[in-house]
């Protein structure tokens, strides 16, 4: 590499969100080094080239040593760059977004859950990168199985439209929204497995495949 060239400093930041007392809620964590010594901010850190095999393998290592655990769903978002949106000097950060169960949360002594719409100033360009984030979670949400990572293993039809709810910020009606799951065939009921409660047992499901899928039309 030609030295004369001055390299531009190449790091990751991640939007971790997740759905907590029925709002969509992003992670923050505070951050221990300058610049912006213990203000909140996304999770993110620099790519290390030796440990590294690509942007995605640095978003993983960061959200398990930032988090304490790997995300069940992580897609790239878009690549922030420029001169004035880090101190240290002109930089590039591929941003990535995923999804984290609530059920995760209780394995992680740093993370912060805030409601999207309560969130503090946060440092850096990360507001940018939360705003497109949120744009993209709820758009994609309208047409695929994204919001389905955001519950455990296994789940019912309710708390499955509630989480579509709750991430794409509409109301659903129910019937329609039942139809149109089953009619795409992104959920298996479980054989013999139901969640007894105050009214009949509800059937239980889980994804039938746990790869992002797409819907043929939106919910």
């Amino acid at each position: 590499m030609d030295p004369s060239f001055p390299r531009p400093l190449v790091m990751v930041d991640t939007a971790l969100f997740t759905i907590l007392d029925e709002r969509l809620c992003l992670l923050l964590t505070q951050r221990k080094e300058p610049p912006f010594e213990r203000k909140l901010a996304l999770p993110g850190g620099f790519v290390h080239v030796d440990e590294d095999a690509d942007t995605e393998a640095a978003a993983r290592r960061v959200v398990c040593g930032k988090i304490g655990f790997d995300a069940p769903y992580l897609e790239q978002l878009f690549t922030f760059s420029g001169a004035t949106r880090d101190p240290r000097g002109w930089s590039v950060s591929v941003a990535y977004y995923a999804l984290i169960p609530a059920s995760l949360l209780d394995r992680s002594q740093t993370a912060e859950a805030f409601p999207v719409e309560a969130l503090p100033a946060l440092p850096f360009d990360h507001d940018r990168i939360v705003a497109k984030a949120i744009e993209r979670l709820r758009g994609k949400a309208t047409y695929s199985s994204l919001p389905a990572f955001l519950l455990p293993a296994t789940f019912t039809m309710n708390e499955l439209h509630r989480i579509y709810e709750q991430t794409i910020g509409v109301r659903l009606d129910k019937a329609s929204f039942r139809h149109k799951i089953l009619e795409q065939g992104i959920i298996d009921p479980v054989p013999s497995q139901f969640r007894i409660g105050a009214h009949r047992p509800a059937q239980l499901y889980r994804l039938a495949n746990r790869v992002l899928t797409a819907f043929e039309r939106k919910i």
